[in-house]
């Protein structure tokens, strides 16, 4: 049984463990804010099971102490090579904290769901303990917090503009999104005795060099140069042109290489590889997880994150969606890399085996459930592209929207004699299926996908993001015209009504978006409550470094026009964008009237608290749940990032 494991199916997180390996010292030590799950879905054991891979002693520290004498960062002892050090799979700040600023009372990578167990900005943190402890041994910093930070970037907690997350952490170097590709590279290169100080010609890293020393040379490589962070702090139109170039960058297949000068030092990002493989993504899906959480934490609770994806199959990685709020591009990059079949159907054989496992698969998906195998038709094409997403403002040609792949995959999964139902948790990216939006549907397979989605893979209700209704919020977002989710609905509802099912539309909308003004969020609840939906799972707008919305919010401009946009700055302007989404809650009607009264839009009182206010909702009614639970299904394979 998986639960009756040896200790040594796990990566040692304590000096007995290292001990029963018969190790008197570890070549490497990775440092995570994250419990440890040996999971692909979680970055540091995707990491550490790379290391191990490659002939390494690796071990873990997990969710250490910083707080007290410090023990935990001295347990496992100084590593031959370097300490790995990652905040874990998300950003320490948009985990402790709300859109509103507030702390969250709980954590989805601690067991128990606690929280407390890593500080604000831990990467920084945890770098600073190891370089005082230990300041002869190098430190890698990687994962989501890291990789979004590497450059100038706006940080909405402490409503700054800060460097490099080089420069505060004092880390020697940084891999930026996933990291399986430098990490190899930099591990093969350490075994033949590279210091640390020569690994600058890697791809997908960055580092600090002085200013008046010589780039590294590589014949391959152009390079783009920045204005410099202390001009960025002058002028927040300098931020908004970095930022294009660093977006259009990461969004090639063949980049340059980025430069910018921070004080006497000069920063030095070097280009992003190539997507990987499918046998390089089968490479690192298929390495031994246990694919449970570490035994040490058995008494002290389920860890929420874990829970949430244990009886999940993650497909793909990259979205090529390119929306201004997400991160999931800027990290994981918007070329689609996809697993072969064969991984995961045997990820599935091993599934089922789990004590726990009913039947019941919670999602078959990834960032974006329908893009898997997706890519361009013609590389060449993809080779001269720069736009940071492939469907906006209209589906490129050269893209191949073919959900056949899916569909012959889904009917695999259906047939395996374990499998009772595979649902598709994570949401779903309808413009991929409305005609009138996406043009490359010659053989029908769109609607061959749809209606197996509908009959087979929807776990009572499908996860769906127009996320606003104003077309010119939309354009800011790069997401298409709200006109399309009504087609969708139509197809969706036509569908539903052939077959005999009830299964509700979960749209996700955000409020307080840069481009998006009080009047929008009044129509937005008027159209939504005319559609039969009341809306309970919203999102207020949180600026995260590395998209093109933090960077408006910021600076006010758009980072490729340098045109003004309006934006909700202020506690009161989001919270009151905000309360549109619940109209129909009682302490809200007054204030509605008066809002509305005073933007001189009595039709839109009348819609929304008029005779027919007091009704009972339609069955597109939502279901309450947690909005932070939801999301996360939603975007479950940000989980991967490290």
């Amino acid at each position: 049984m998986m639960n009756e494991r040896p200790i040594t199916d796990w990566l040692p997180i304590t000096a007995k463990e290292v001990e029963k390996r018969g190790w008197d010292e570890l070549d490497v030590i990775l440092i995570s804010g994250d419990a440890y799950v040996d999971h692909p879905a979680f970055g540091t054991a995707v990491i550490g099971r790379i290391i191990e891979s490659e002939g390494f002693k690796i071990g873990i520290i997990a969710q250490p102490n910083w707080r007290d004498d410090l023990r935990d960062f001295k347990k496992l002892g100084k590593p031959k090579y370097f300490f790995g050090v990652t905040a874990g799979c998300m950003d320490s700040m948009v985990n402790h904290y709300t859109a509103g600023k507030r702390l969250r009372s709980t954590d989805a990578y601690t067991p128990g769901g606690e929280a407390g167990f890593r500080p604000d900005y831990a990467t920084t943190v945890y770098t600073n303990i190891l370089k005082e402890l230990y300041p002869d041994v190098p430190v890698l910093i990687g994962g989501i917090e890291a990789s979004l930070r590497r450059v100038s970037h706006y940080d909405y907690w402490k409503d700054q503009l800060l460097p490099s997350i080089l420069v505060d952490s004092k880390a020697d170097l940084l891999v930026y999104g996933m990291g399986e590709q430098p990490l190899r590279d930099l591990l093969r290169l350490v075994k033949k005795g590279v210091p640390f100080s020569n690994l600058t010609t890697i791809n997908q890293i960055a580092f600090l060099q002085d200013a008046e020393k010589e780039l590294p040379k590589n014949k391959n490589w152009e390079t783009v140069a920045l204005a410099s962070h202390e001009t960025c702090l002058k002028d927040k139109l300098a931020y908004a042109a970095n930022f294009k170039v660093v977006e259009v960058e990461s969004n090639k297949l063949n980049a340059n290489r980025i430069t910018q000068q921070v004080g006497d030092k000069v920063l030095v990002i070097n280009p992003p590889y190539r997507t990987m493989t499918e046998k390089e993504m089968d490479q690192s899906f298929d390495l031994p997880y246990t694919r449970l959480p570490h035994p040490k934490y058995k008494k002290r609770g389920a860890i929420p994150a874990y829970e949430m994806i244990k009886f999940s199959v993650n497909m793909h990685r990259g979205c090529f969606g390119g929306c201004s709020f997400c991160t999931i591009s800027a990290h994981q990059g918007k070329f689609i890399a996809s697993r072969s079949e064969n991984s995961i159907l045997k990820e599935i054989d091993e599934l089922v085996q789990h004590p726990d496992f009913k039947g019941y698969l919670s999602d078959i998906g990834g960032p974006s459930a329908n893009m898997y195998r997706m890519k361009g038709k013609d590389e060449a094409i993809c080779e001269r592209c720069s736009s940071p997403s492939c469907i906006h403002p209209v589906i490129c040609n050269n893209l191949d929207t073919s959900h056949k792949a899916m569909t012959t995959l889904y009917r695999k999964i259906d047939a395996h004699p374990k499998i009772k139902k595979a649902f598709v948790g994570s949401g779903v990216r309808y413009d991929l299926l409305v005609d009138d939006f996406n043009k490359n549907n010659e053989d029908g397979n769109h609607d061959e996908y749809i209606e197996q989605l509908i009959t087979r893979h929807v776990s009572g209700r499908l996860k769906v993001a127009p996320e606003h209704t104003s077309d010119a919020t939309l354009r800011v977002m790069r997401k298409p015209s709200f006109k399309y989710f009504h087609k969708f609905k139509e197809k969706y509802d036509r569908l539903s009504r052939k077959h005999n099912l009830n299964q509700p539309l979960i749209p996700y909308f955000i409020s307080s978006h840069p481009g998006c003004e009080e009047a929008d969020m009044a129509n937005l609840a008027a159209e939504t409550k005319e559609m039969g939906f009341q809306l309970e799972q919203v999102q207020d707008f949180t600026p995260t470094p590395m998209t093109v919305a933090e960077v408006i919010y910021y600076t006010g401009v758009h980072p490729y026009t340098l045109k003004p946009i309006a934006t909700a700055k202020t506690p009161e302007e989001k919270k009151n964008q905000n309360r549109f989404f619940f109209y129909y809650k009682r302490e809200n009607h007054q204030w509605i009237k008066d809002r509305l009264k005073k933007a001189n839009q009595p039709e839109l009182i009348e819609k929304l608290l008029g005779p027919q206010s007091e009704t009972k909702y339609p069955k597109q009614q939502q279901k309450k749940s947690s909005w932070l639970e939801e999301r996360r299904k939603m975007d479950k394979n940000k989980n991967s990032r490290r």
